[in-house]
C-alpha cells in the first residue's frame, strides 16, 4: 500500500476542474505546454445573507464555506448546519442553519456605515480567543520529520502545477486530511470545514501549513482547538502574541530535519540535543 492511501482526505491532481493546459514559451524560445491552477470566484452564503467572494479552487466548496464561517465567528459551536448546499454553475454555497443567527445584522450595518462592521468583526474574533482552552498534546519531532517526507511525496495540485498552498491534518506521523488552496487562509478554512461536518477531534493532533504563519493562521487553529500548529515558513509578531494567548505551540521554519519552536515549547519531545524520542 503507498504511503498517501491512509488520508481520510487529500487532494486528487487529476480532477479536471482544477488545472488546464496552456502553452508557454521557454528560455530557448521553444513552445513547451504545461499545467495551470484554475483560480474562480465562489460567493458564501449564510441563511439568506451573502457574506463573501472568495478567489478559489474548485474542490472542496462546502468545507471551504463552513471553515470560513466557524473561523469568522459567524457560525458559532452551538449552531446547528442543517444544510450545505453547493451550485457548481452558479459558483455559490449556502450554508444554512436551524436558527437565524445573528451576523446578518452586523453585515446590514457595515453597508449602512460604510464599512464600521470591521472592528466588529475584529473584536468578535478577539473576544473568541479569550474563551479558548487548549488541551495538552505531544509532538515527537521524529514524528514531524517523517511526515514532512509524507506530505512531500502526496500526489498533490502543487507538484501538479504549483500556485498553490498546502494544510495538513495529522496524529502523530499520520496525515490524516489534506487540503489545498490557491490562498493560504483558504486551504486552513477547508481543512477547519472538513474536521467540523467529519466530527474529526482536532484536538488528538496538529496542523502543518505550506505557508508564513500570521495571526489569522493561529486564530483559525485557536478556533477548532488545534493545539500544535506547525507552519513551513516564518511566523510574524501577532501570531506569537496569539499562541502565548491561546496556548497553542507554534512551530515554523519547520524542515525535515529542523525546526523552531516560538510558543509553548511543552508539548515538543526531541528538543534537546541527543534526546531519544522514539
Amino acid at each position: 500500500m503507498q504511503q498517501h492511501d491512509a488520508y481520510l482526505i487529500r487532494p486528487d491532481p487529476s480532477d479536471p476542474r482544477l488545472t488546464e493546459r496552456v502553452e508557454g514559451v521557454d528560455q530557448t524560445g521553444a513552445r513547451i505546454a504545461t499545467r495551470v491552477t484554475v483560480e474562480r470566484a465562489l460567493t458564501i452564503f449564510l441563511n439568506g445573507q451573502e457574506i463573501v467572494t472568495a478567489m478559489t479552487i474548485s474542490d472542496y466548496p462546502e468545507y471551504l464555506a463552513v471553515g470560513y464561517l466557524l473561523n469568522q465567528h459567524m457560525l458559532l459551536p452551538d449552531d446547528v448546519v442543517t444544510a450545505v448546499d453547493y451550485d457548481e454553475e452558479l459558483a455559490v454555497v449556502v450554508v444554512r442553519t436551524q436558527r437565524k443567527t445573528n451576523y446578518e445584522k452586523k453585515l446590514k450595518k457595515k453597508v449602512q456605515t460604510s464599512g464600521c462592521a470591521q472592528g466588529t468583526v475584529f473584536g468578535d474574533l478577539m473576544e473568541a480567543l479569550e474563551e479558548v482552552k487548549l488541551p495538552q498534546a505531544e509532538l515527537r519531532t521524529s514524528w514531524l520529520y517523517a511526515l514532512t517526507n509524507k506530505i512531500n511525496t502526496t500526489p498533490s495540485l502543487y507538484l501538479e502545477a504549483g500556485a498553490i498552498h498546502g494544510c495538513v491534518l495529522a496524529q502523530e506521523d499520520r496525515p490524516l486530511l489534506y487540503m489545498e488552496d490557491v490562498g493560504r487562509h483558504n486551504a486552513l478554512d477547508k481543512l477547519i470545514g472538513a474536521i467540523a461536518q467529519g466530527q474529526i477531534d482536532p484536538e488528538a493532533g496538529f496542523a502543518v501549513i505550506t505557508s508564513r504563519c500570521s495571526f489569522e493562521m493561529v486564530q483559525k487553529a485557536a478556533t477548532i482547538r488545534i493545539p500544535i500548529l506547525v507552519a513551513i515558513s516564518a511566523p510574524t509578531t501577532m501570531a506569537l502574541r496569539i499562541a502565548e494567548q491561546t496556548g497553542i505551540t507554534l512551530v515554523a521554519l519547520a524542515r525535515s530535519d529542523s525546526i523552531t519552536v516560538y510558543a509553548n515549547p511543552g508539548r515538543i519531545r526531541g528538543l534537546m540535543a541527543g534526546l531519544d524520542d522514539g
